[in-house]
């Protein structure tokens, strides 16, 4: 499970389609109709937002809006009721390596995006998220945690 700090407007459409499948299960995790996944590390941002669910709902409503500006399908009936959230903080050296762990996988399976993404310096976070100076976060585990 991968929930981009990043921007979801940097994923390849195979990115995308993940992303939103991930946040569901995220979303499925955090109501309690799952048992698989409840010790993610990916989820403890949300599981200390002071409203966990509204969070997932808020982060997976950027996804579709994505999907949606690209002309993908997904299903906004399974968002459940709109949600208002708190931004969450991210550090600037978590979105580093999320920067950096996306371009490895963008370098292989979509280069043509890559090429696209090549100049960007300083990637735009989630709308969910606001951008703090700090180092990667303790719960990740992609290297440099």
């Amino acid at each position: 499970m991968r929930l981009w700090s990043l921007h979801p407007c940097y994923l390849d459409g195979k990115g995308l389609v993940a992303l939103w499948r991930e946040a569901l299960l995220a979303l499925a995790v955090l109501e309690g109709r799952t048992r698989g996944y409840t010790r993610h590390p990916q989820l403890q941002r949300f599981r200390e937002h002071p409203r966990p669910v509204a969070a997932i709902r808020a982060y997976l409503a950027a996804v579709h809006a994505e999907a949606a500006r690209r002309g993908y399908a997904f299903d906004a009936a399974r968002l459940g009721p709109p949600a208002d959230a708190a931004p969450i903080p991210v550090a600037t050296g978590q979105l580093a390596l999320e920067w950096r762990h996306l371009q490895a996988k963008l370098a292989v399976r979509s280069p043509q995006v890559l090429e696209r993404w090549r100049g960007v310096a300083e990637p735009r976070c989630h709308p969910l998220f606001r951008v703090r100076p700090g180092p990667v976060a303790s719960w990740e585990r992609a290297g440099g945690g």
